[in-house]
């Protein structure tokens, strides 16, 4: 079935990507379900951490571990709404025909 990309270039760059090369990007091409899934994983791996966070006492912990652990769920969120936006437009694409 003859899909209609709706972004311009097939790669597209995530935006917690701290440089100009892009290192990391989603094929917009690829399986919407597979990019869905790469999501799903990135947000449940932040959920879960969250998760432990709300349940541990802090009395102990470092001050220099909160970036540490803020900018990891950041990364996790960050890159899990991208896949999400690119799955959810590839799937309006890939709609059977009426």
């Amino acid at each position: 079935m003859p899909t209609i990309n709706p972004f311009p270039d097939r790669y597209r760059s995530i935006k917690s990507s701290v440089t100009d090369s892009s290192p990391m990007v989603i094929d917009t091409q690829a399986n919407p379900q597979d990019i869905h899934e790469a999501a799903l994983q990135r947000i449940r791996a932040s959920s879960n951490l969250l998760e432990t966070l709300h349940c541990q006492c802090f009395k102990n912990c470092d001050v220099q571990d909160i970036p540490h652990i803020t900018h990891a769920l950041y990364l996790l969120t960050q890159d899990g709404c991208d896949l999400l936006q690119v799955a959810q437009q590839q799937m309006l694409c890939w709609k059977a025909p009426a």
